[in-house]
């Protein structure tokens, strides 16, 4: 399976526009992404976006469940529209808010790894709401994973 997005590529900078308001350029907009070579069986998607820098202590800026596998791609700026996959829900992010948050790290950190990963998964619901958070996700996920691919962008102040 392999994921990826028309903004930037595996390692590269990602462009500012998807960074958090307060960022120079920044106007907090979802990245595109796009998938392709889900294994057989896949009943949806699930989406993290998450920091791993030491500094952010594992950030979640986006998380979405319940992305229909008939689905193989989210639009940029998709987040908290109508735009997003019909059936998909936006769960909450460290921000506390079940929409995505743009990178907003700490200026002089360097740079942090921004890293997507999507989820096919063999259920077609895992029955969280967007109250939900990352460790409800990380729970209920537990072995309904048939494969997941990552793309990290990278981004500094």
């Amino acid at each position: 399976m392999l994921i990826k997005s028309e903004s930037y590529r595996d390692g590269e900078r990602m462009p500012a526009k998807y960074a958090n308001m307060g960022v120079e350029g920044g106007e907090n907009l979802s990245p595109p992404f796009k998938w392709e070579g889900a294994p057989e069986g896949t009943k949806s998607f699930a989406l993290a976006m998450i920091d791993h820098h030491p500094v952010a202590r594992e950030f979640v800026h986006w998380l979405v469940v319940d992305i229909p596998a008939s689905v193989s791609s989210v639009e940029g700026g998709a987040s908290g529209t109508d735009r997003m996959p019909a059936g998909s829900i936006e769960l909450n992010t460290t921000y506390a808010t079940p929409v995505y948050g743009g990178p907003r790290p700490p200026a002089g950190t360097g740079d942090h790894p921004y890293e997507t990963t999507l989820y096919a998964l063999n259920v077609e619901s895992l029955g969280l709401d967007e109250d939900a958070n990352i460790e409800d996700f990380c729970e209920v996920v537990e072995g309904k994973v048939l494969a997941k691919a990552s793309l990290t962008g990278m981004f500094s102040q």
